[in-house]
């Protein structure tokens, strides 16, 4: 039976994943050159060892002030980011789920400044019992930590949760630690390939909870 649910945030509550994109791209335009998606693509969801400064400047050919470009890119991207509202179908999902009286967390490999900062100009913090970050595990996501500290603080087991996902990592760290995982894929992870995940959909909005649950519930059994 399923008694809780687990968010991720970047890309799947709010759309952020994309406007970090579109402030590096806008950045490699400036220089002549291209982020192509798939390159971005396999940081989204993890802590990456990419350093997006360092392959513009190999795709141009030529030293770059890495500290000038970044705090430019940041504060194109929180200017972005700030004018995002939560994605269609988040609120009605956390409405429905207090309603049916289910426990909801979030599982984020952000930290937690970054996450409840964002939550709190959403007007969304007031949803969360339990809000697990990348401040609180040794690794984050493709680990399956995060999904394990959630549903641990939350008092439910595994199995009794669904997982909410925009990256390929996230669905893998939420698999791995058991939960039912839905994949809503953002404009930067859409060209993933999902294999790990239990449903897929194009927008939460598309599928009432009351229907997906049941949908776990019969897959859990």
């Amino acid at each position: 039976m399923i008694k809780a649910l687990v968010f991720d945030f970047d890309g799947t509550i709010l759309d952020t994943e994309t406007q970090h994109y579109n402030a590096f791209q806008e950045m490699y335009q400036e220089h002549g050159s291209d982020l192509p998606l798939e390159v971005w693509g396999e940081c989204i969801g993890t802590h990456s060892e990419f350093n997006p400064y360092e392959y513009l400047e190999r795709q141009i050919n030529k030293k770059l002030d890495h500290d000038k470009l970044r705090a430019k890119k940041t504060e194109r991207a929180l200017t972005l980011i700030s004018e995002q509202k939560p994605l269609p179908g988040i609120e009605d999902y956390l409405e429905a789920a207090k309603e049916l009286g289910l426990k909801i967390g979030l599982a984020s490999s952000s930290t937690r400044k970054w996450v409840e900062e964002h939550l709190g100009r959403s007007g969304l913090m007031h949803h969360f019992e339990v809000i697990k970050t990348a401040d609180d595990v040794a690794h984050v996501k493709p680990d399956p930590a995060l999904y394990i500290e959630a549903v641990k603080a939350l008092g439910v087991q595994p199995n009794e949760a669904i997982a909410f996902e925009d990256s390929v990592n996230g669905s893998v760290a939420a698999k791995k630690a058991g939960l039912y995982c839905v994949a809503i894929p953002n404009p930067v992870t859409k060209h993933m390939t999902f294999s790990e995940v239990d449903h897929q959909m194009e927008s939460i909005a598309e599928m009432k909870l009351t229907v997906l649950i049941e949908q776990a519930e019969k897959t859990d059994k």
